[in-house]
């Protein structure tokens, strides 16, 4: 059966149209900037507002305060946790987190929030020198955008 190039153009439009929109909304999303706030700027913005929020609250082993300042997908992994695996991971969150002021202190000098669409990264890090060597700390808290809210996920 010969097929004539009229019989099939419509397909091949429709198909030529999907083509270049997939391009162009592929190439829309890779070429979509992020955007980073560097030091003190971060503390204005919301994702800096929950995660020293978070911070504080963790450090005082508040967690289930701090539970709430999570992505709704993540408080299930908390509350189905037994009490003696919260209590041992309260206890060691505790120990590691700072307070709301020295985090807040440490994002101002060494902080970095990386925002790509709907997802936020806040990266503090901080490297020191001695005369028995350097170290780095890293600090990372990630986030979901949802209009002017921000909550951690993960």
């Amino acid at each position: 059966m010969k097929h004539s190039s009229n019989a099939w153009a419509p397909w091949h439009r429709s198909a030529t149209l999907g083509a270049t929109l997939a391009l162009l909304l592929a190439g829309g999303a890779a070429t979509a900037a992020t955007t980073q706030i560097k030091g003190a700027e971060i503390l204005a913005h919301a994702c800096g507002k929950v995660g020293v929020k978070q911070m504080g609250l963790l450090n005082q082993g508040k967690m289930d305060e701090a539970n709430a300042l999570v992505t709704p997908e993540l408080r299930p992994q908390w509350e189905k946790a037994s009490a003696a695996e919260r209590a041992m991971v309260g206890t060691m969150v505790k120990a590691v987190s700072p307070t709301e002021a020295d985090y807040s202190a440490s994002i101002r000098t060494h902080g970095v929030l990386t925002i790509d669409g709907t997802a936020a990264t806040l990266k503090v890090e901080k490297k020191t020198t001695s005369g028995s060597g350097s170290s780095t700390t890293t600090m990372t808290q990630k986030f979901r955008i949802t209009g002017a809210d921000c909550l951690v996920d993960r």
